[in-house]
């Protein structure tokens, strides 16, 4: 697919928005760690935060490639992005593991439709689409093992 002015920005448009949405979870995760007493669900929050900042060096590799500087990280002002992770803060304060995990149920089921739509516009690439695809499942692996400790 050759890459039109047009079609550049709307791909680096939906790869900044991906790239808020992974920051909320990269920041939400590490809120998480740092309110719930299991050592263990610590360290998965932790490993989660870490696998988000990951992705999100990913994509801003993605956007440099496309000839945008990525310096200000974030993508600069991204109006009334939908920011799930937002309302977690308050879930934490309460320290209650249960609403942590149900936050961060909620946080990545926004992600997951944030993928999947980004998959769905026709403006990216053969690369853009195997990367986003792969953080898209590896997103869904972590919303099942964090629904299977909600249980």
């Amino acid at each position: 697919m050759i890459h039109t002015e047009e079609t550049t920005h709307e791909t680096i448009k939906t790869l900044e928005g991906l790239i808020s949405i992974l920051e909320d979870g990269k920041l939400g995760y590490t809120d998480a760690a740092e309110h719930v007493e299991n050592p263990a669900m610590k360290t998965d929050f932790l490993e989660y935060a870490r696998e988000r900042a990951l992705f999100i060096i990913e994509l801003q590799n993605l956007i440099n490639k496309l000839g945008k500087s990525t310096d200000t990280s974030g993508g600069g002002p991204l109006g009334a992005l939908h920011r799930a992770w937002i309302d977690i803060k308050s879930a934490f304060t309460g320290g209650d593991t249960e609403s942590i995990i149900n936050a961060c149920i909620t946080g990545e089921e926004a992600a997951v439709e944030k993928y999947k739509k980004a998959l769905e516009e026709n403006h990216l690439e053969h690369d853009q689409v195997y990367i986003i695809s792969k953080q898209l499942n590896s997103i869904q692996n972590t919303l099942s093992q964090i629904k299977m400790r909600a249980n």
